[in-house]
């Protein structure tokens, strides 16, 4: 059976449910090869994520993924095979963000309160290890207590942008986010492409972001149909750009997506693994250089 591989999901140190040693263990049932803690701006998981690697048969990478923004549009861009002596860097360039994130939480509740719902800051906080809560913890909170059914209605009736209640903090720019992961020696890819810019976007934008230092684009992803793959494929071979794929799972946050497989259908060759290692240029595994 071929190897496959897993290189975008999410722990406790963001908005998933499971921590990074429950993360490989899951992987080492589900027969994934290689696993990629990608938490979102953050490495505060990858010291327990890469210790527990040492003890399974599951290859580790320590990753994490950037929410950033270009021309005014959001954009995840993952940084993969971090060294560990630079884990302290990302949160130095990501701390301004978590400042101006805790300054959105803070709205965030304050509106939510005004309109009759009642939950605290101190309640969301506590469904992470995470510096900052994010808007999956409050809807988690707003499920419990009876005010939605789902984490999706939540979303859909409160937590959009342009309801009222929630204004996003200012996020790092793409670009800024690609050059520092080449400073570091990781590998740059973006995440779910087509999810957030369209076709003719990512025509614009993929050129700028080569210019800067991407790597590769997600082509394998849990959300994409055959013919977003298809394009995503086309648009990666186009700029001459590798691929990348992951379920990005979350635990019970997002329900119905595996770790390794997504929603069924979802397979990430090695050989994704492989190329992507090869565009790390200081990365030397749990070793110091």
């Amino acid at each position: 059976m071929e190897k496959h591989v897993d290189l975008h999901c999410h722990s406790v140190f963001s908005d998933g449910t499971l921590t990074p040693e429950e993360l490989i263990r899951l992987a080492e049932r589900q027969g994934i090869s290689v696993l990629a803690l990608t938490d979102h701006n953050t490495s505060a998981g990858l010291g327990e994520f890469m210790e527990a690697g040492k003890n399974s048969n599951v290859i580790t990478v320590p990753g994490c993924e950037f929410s950033t923004e270009w021309k005014g549009k959001e954009v995840h861009i993952v940084g993969l095979f971090f060294n560990e002596k630079y884990w302290g860097e990302i949160e130095d360039f990501v701390e301004l963000m978590h400042m101006a994130k805790h300054n959105s939480n803070l709205i965030l509740i304050k509106n939510l309160n005004e309109a009759g719902y009642e939950l605290t800051y101190e309640e969301a906080a506590a469904l992470t290890d995470a510096e900052e809560f994010n808007r999956t913890h409050v809807a988690r909170i707003l499920m419990k207590k009876g005010y939605v059914s789902s984490v999706n209605q939540a979303f859909d009736e409160l937590l959009t942008e342009g309801k009222g209640f929630y204004y996003p903090a200012k996020k790092i720019t793409s670009i800024a986010a690609i050059r520092f992961i080449k400073v570091y020696g990781a590998a740059a890819i973006m995440a779910h492409p087509l999810l957030n810019l369209t076709y003719q976007e990512m025509m614009e934008f993929l050129p700028e972001a080569k210019k800067a230092g991407l790597d590769a684009i997600e082509t394998r992803y849990t959300e994409f149909d055959e013919e977003m793959t298809q394009t995503a494929v086309s648009l990666a071979e186009h700029f001459e750009l590798k691929q990348s794929g992951g379920s990005d799972f979350h635990g019970t946050t997002k329900p119905g997506i595996q770790l390794g497989s997504g929603r069924g259908g979802l397979f990430v060759p090695y050989r994704f693994y492989e190329d992507l290692l090869g565009c790390a240029k200081l990365y030397n595994g749990n070793k110091e250089s």
